[in-house]
């Protein structure tokens, strides 16, 4: 990494600067504030900008939601954040469904609560392995660290070729409709900003296998890697 090309600093957000889906602390919003002063700021998220800007208590960031499916600007005036790219990608929901039925059979993720997958508007799919009205503490110690999605992974994304697959959250499948993920949206955010990869540096704790963070990591960005996210404000000092 050549400290004298980097123009932004962009990040993940659950596991990186907050705990899962909690609101960023006062520790962390003071060290985005020290890299704000050097760096612009990007967030780049696997969910919807206005849940991430709003997680982040309204915090004055540029966000890039949904893989690179979404894009709001900080309005410095009114202090909100303006979409200015939301798209939304068609699926076959039937088609889904009959996949993922069959991998319950296979797997014995047969009992579950709810429904059987989760769609959502842009067009991601979530697989949720104990259905999408689990209670959060079956979800919490149902797959902790990520070994049984892991064994399963490489069919799973084979089977959703059409869709980049991530190990998400506790105990499910999330899937972006191609050619969004975290990558994608960053190089699309270098060409629509005359930047090159050099410029910008991501930070991010997802970097497994099937981690949303992946693509980043193994690609040619600079990239710093945080395993708890209350190491953040120590960690960035190397940029400052």
């Amino acid at each position: 990494m050549d400290m004298q090309k980097i123009k932004v600093v962009a990040m993940d957000l659950d596991g990186t600067l907050t705990q899962h889906k909690q609101p960023l602390d006062v520790a962390h919003k003071e060290a985005l504030d020290k890299l704000s002063r050097k760096y612009k700021l990007l967030m780049v998220g696997a969910g919807q900008v206005m849940r991430i800007f709003n997680q982040m208590g309204k915090y004055p960031i540029d966000i890039i939601g949904n893989y690179g499916m979404q894009y709001g600007e900080y309005d410095k005036a009114t202090g909100e954040i303006r979409t200015v790219r939301d798209l939304c990608v068609s699926s076959d929901r039937e088609a889904i469904d009959k996949k993922i039925t069959l991998m319950r059979k296979k797997y014995g993720f047969t009992d579950f609560a709810g429904d059987n997958v989760e769609f959502h508007p842009s067009g991601c799919v979530t697989f949720s392995i104990l259905g999408t009205k689990a209670k959060s503490e079956d979800k919490l110690a149902f797959d902790p660290d990520r070994e049984k999605r892991r064994k399963i992974y490489n069919e799973v994304a084979s089977e959703f070729s059409e869709y980049h697959v991530f190990v998400g959250g506790s105990s499910s499948f999330d899937m972006a409709p191609k050619p969004y993920n975290k990558y994608y949206a960053l190089d699309l955010y270098c060409k629509e900003n005359n930047l090159t990869h050099e410029n910008i540096v991501y930070i991010g704790d997802d970097y497994g296998m099937g981690g949303n963070d992946e693509s980043v990591y193994k690609s040619d960005f600079p990239y710093i890697t945080i395993d708890d996210y209350r190491d953040f404000p120590e960690l960035i000092e190397q940029l400052l």
